[in-house]
C-alpha cells in the first residue's frame, strides 16, 4: 500500500509532467478532500497507508486534474464568501474576485430594509445566496438562460435553506424585458459573460475546455450584456435603485459610459485585490 507521502510525491510528479500549475498543492488538496482532513493535516499523516478505495479515487482525481479539469468540478464544491456551494460543469466556478461584488453591495445598501433584489445570471447561485444570507430581510429573484445552471442553483438554495426568499427563473435577459417587474427592485446585480469572442480562445485550458462557454463569453465584443442590462434596469429599478456589475480588465470606462447613457449617476468603480477595476455601480437617475 502507498503511504500518504508516497502518493503525494507520485501525484505531484505526474501533474508537473502534465503542465499543471501548483502541482503539489493540487495533489495535496485532492488527497485531503478524499481523506476528509485539512491540507496541512496531511503532514502529520505522511506514514499513513491509503486504503485501496482511497487509492482508486485518488488516481481517478489526479488523472482528471492531469487532463486540466478544474479542481472544483472534481470535488464538486467550492467555498465562496464563507459559504459552501455545489458546482459542476453546468456552472461557472465562483471566483474570489466576485466576493468584491458582494462586499460592494453590502457596503452601499441598508441591511435593515426589506430589499427586493434581481440577480441576472444565476450560475451556481453564489451571488443571490450570499446576498440573501447577509441581508436577512431581503427577497431575491435570480434569472438564467440555462436550465442546468438553475438546477445547480436550486440545489444550493436548498443547502442554505433559502427557498422562501430566493426565486429562480429560466429566461434570457436579451429577449425578455421582465415587464411584470417594472419599478420593482431596489438592487440589480450581474456578473455577466464579459470575455469577447477573440479573447476566449486564449484563456486557460481549464476554462476553455470545461467551464460553460455561455457563462464566460458573450460571443461579441464583451459589452453586449452590459448594454442590455443597463437599458432594461432603468424600468426595473425603483427610484434611486442601484445597479451593480462585475467587470473584466480594461472595461471600466466603457461600462461607466454605458451606464451614464442609460440614466445612471454617482457611478463608482471599485478595484480588486490586485488593483484592477472589478466592480462598477451606479444609482438610477
Amino acid at each position: 500500500m502507498l503511504t500518504v507521502l508516497e502518493s503525494l510525491k507520485l501525484s505531484t510528479t505526474f501533474l508537473e509532467n502534465k503542465g499543471i500549475e501548483s502541482a503539489r498543492m493540487n495533489a495535496e488538496l485532492l488527497l485531503s478532500h478524499i481523506l476528509n482532513c485539512k491540507r496541512l493535516d496531511l503532514y502529520l499523516r505522511f506514514d499513513q497507508p491509503l486504503k485501496p478505495n482511497e487509492t482508486n479515487i485518488y488516481r481517478e482525481f489526479i488523472t482528471r486534474r492531469g487532463n486540466f479539469e478544474p479542481f472544483q468540478y472534481i470535488v464538486g464544491e467550492v467555498e465562496f464568501y464563507g459559504l459552501k456551494f455545489f458546482v459542476d460543469k453546468n456552472v461557472l466556478i465562483p471566483r474570489q474576485e466576485t466576493e468584491i461584488l458582494i462586499e460592494t453591495i453590502l457596503e452601499n445598501i441598508s441591511k435593515t430594509d426589506e430589499l427586493k433584489i434581481l440577480d441576472i445570471g444565476s450560475g451556481s447561485g453564489n451571488i443571490p445566496i450570499s446576498l440573501a444570507v447577509n441581508l436577512p430581510l431581503s427577497k431575491v429573484i435570480s434569472i438564467d438562460i440555462s436550465a442546468e445552471a438553475i438546477s445547480v442553483a436550486e440545489k444550493n438554495r436548498e443547502l442554505h435553506d433559502l427557498k422562501s426568499r430566493i426565486g429562480f427563473i429560466k429566461t434570457d435577459i436579451l429577449t425578455n424585458n421582465l415587464d411584470k417587474y417594472l419599478n420593482t427592485f431596489d438592487v440589480i446585480v450581474s456578473n455577466p459573460p464579459y470575455v469577447n469572442k477573440q479573447e476566449f480562445a486564449t484563456l486557460q485550458k481549464e476554462i476553455v475546455d470545461y467551464e460553460p462557454e455561455i457563462a464566460v463569453t458573450d460571443n461579441c465584443d464583451g459589452y453586449k450584456f452590459y448594454k442590455a442590462i443597463s437599458e432594461k434596469s432603468r424600468n426595473l429599478l425603483k427610484e434611486n435603485g442601484m445597479l451593480f456589475f462585475e467587470i473584466g480588465h480594461g472595461q471600466s470606462e466603457k461600462i461607466k459610459n454605458i451606464m451614464s447613457e442609460n440614466g445612471f449617476e454617482k457611478i463608482t468603480i471599485i478595484k480588486d485585490y490586485s488593483g484592477i477595476d472589478r466592480v462598477v455601480f451606479g444609482v438610477k437617475r
